[in-house]
């Protein structure tokens, strides 16, 4: 093939060296397929031989072994995966590195819109991840509990993330430009019990609120006991907590916490931090739709579902390897946040998470990002790619940008001029 379906010749061919070390390649070698189109040919006719040998390929660990793959008997819209099986998906992002040369390693590195980095190995985000897990659970937070997350693309958010499903939980992203009925009519359909939130974030300079937001929608969901607040951006201004009437207080008794305050608390006592032993085919998030064609859908995503997808995605076609770092442009509230977090962490890669407007405070922070924290693999929008084209080639030239190997993209067509 050397044209696209639209026309046009191909602009870059990978050399036979870049084929031979690249994930995919060495799939097909290990299996003795021969050839990509035989690999499709397999995977395609024999889903059962395809998605076992990904699981064990990628050394998904089971509580309690599968006895078979997928069941097709009720029909593909309703195949059962892993029958049988008990994992919870954590164990297998960070647990199961506990020890090995992986932890050590940078599992997330971050930047906010005025500069400020940060950095976590798998050992440090394991650790917190753990208190944060016991801390829900001191608050009788449990298996089968949704908790939604209303955050910025800070560290925590994968912490708060990764704690919800450790416990058995449902985690249920919401995207951190929402407004109160946008989130209310979410965790409302999911009965959530808790929701985090941050006291606020910047954009372009300015602080935007999220607790006064949180406060609006927690007096409106009767399911939820807990509210769990980040001081993220306020500068040392204290996080106000809302006062209620006693009958407000009698029909809505939600608690309001500050995310230091119930870590310190769990530092100082005996705790629970154990990976909850859950079916594969558990729930484990809601991501809900966008709304724009009417009331938003909740889809359901299990243990061995998404999670799976995503480091296969990652895998096989974005070849990305153990040693490299993915930053895709995105909040937690689409796909992409929860798939870059799936993905990275199941493939022992490492994430980066920016929270600021892309633009800001020049045109050219997107490729600064890439260039001063090695980003190996970039995901970006079509959208946001037109949008920067006409500050001209200068803003991508003027860093060095010898990291980056490849490009994705998701949530539209690419065309080839604005």
């Amino acid at each position: 093939m050397s044209e696209f379906q639209f026309g046009g010749e191909f602009v870059w061919h990978p050399t036979p060296d870049l084929i031979a070390q690249s994930n995919l390649q060495r799939f097909i070698d290990k299996h003795q397929l021969g050839s990509y189109d035989e690999l499709m040919r397999r995977s395609t006719t024999d889903i059962a031989w395809f998605w076992d040998t990904v699981l064990r390929d990628l050394d998904i660990q089971f509580f309690r072994p599968y006895s078979q793959i997928v069941d097709l008997s009720e029909g593909k819209p309703w195949a059962r995966w892993c029958v049988g099986g008990e994992m919870n998906i954590v164990h297998n992002m960070l647990d199961k590195y506990a020890g090995t040369k992986i932890d050590n390693r940078l599992a997330i590195k971050s930047e906010i819109e005025e500069g400020t980095t940060r950095t976590l190995t798998y050992k440090e985000l394991r650790e917190q991840v753990d208190m944060m897990a016991a801390a829900l659970r001191h608050l009788g937070l449990g298996k089968g509990d949704a908790i939604g997350v209303f955050m910025p693309m800070v560290p925590e958010i994968v912490i708060a993330m990764l704690a919800i499903i450790k416990i058995g939980g449902f985690f249920l992203p919401l995207f951190s430009g929402f407004g109160a009925s946008a989130i209310v009519s979410r965790l409302k359909d999911g009965d959530a019990k808790a929701l985090f939130t941050a006291d606020g974030t910047y954009r372009r300079g300015k602080f935007c609120a999220m607790k006064p937001i949180a406060d609006e929608v927690a007096a409106q969901i009767p399911t939820l006991k807990h509210l769990i607040v980040l001081q993220n951006g306020s500068v040392g201004e204290p996080v106000r907590f809302p006062s209620k009437t006693k009958r407000e207080a009698n029909s809505f008794p939600y608690r309001t916490h500050l995310w230091r305050e119930l870590i310190d608390k769990i530092d100082n006592q005996s705790s629970d931090e154990s990976t909850e032993r859950t079916a594969a085919e558990d729930p484990m998030m809601i991501i809900y739709t966008s709304g724009t064609t009417g009331r938003p859908k909740g889809a359901v995503h299990t243990h061995c579902g998404f999670p799976i997808k995503a480091a296969q995605d990652m895998w096989h076609g974005l070849d990305l390897h153990a040693d490299e770092t993915l930053f895709w442009m995105t909040d937690m509230g689409w796909m992409m946040g929860p798939w870059e977090v799936f993905g990275t962490l199941l493939l022992g890669a490492t994430m980066m998470l920016y929270d600021g407007a892309p633009d800001f405070p020049g045109p050219d922070r997107v490729w600064k990002l890439c260039a001063d924290h090695k980003v190996t693999a970039l995901g970006v929008s079509p959208t946001l790619i037109r949008a920067l084209r006409r500050h001209g080639d200068e803003i991508v030239h003027r860093h060095d940008l010898s990291s980056l190997r490849k490009f994705a993209s998701t949530g539209e067509p690419w065309n080839p001029e604005p």
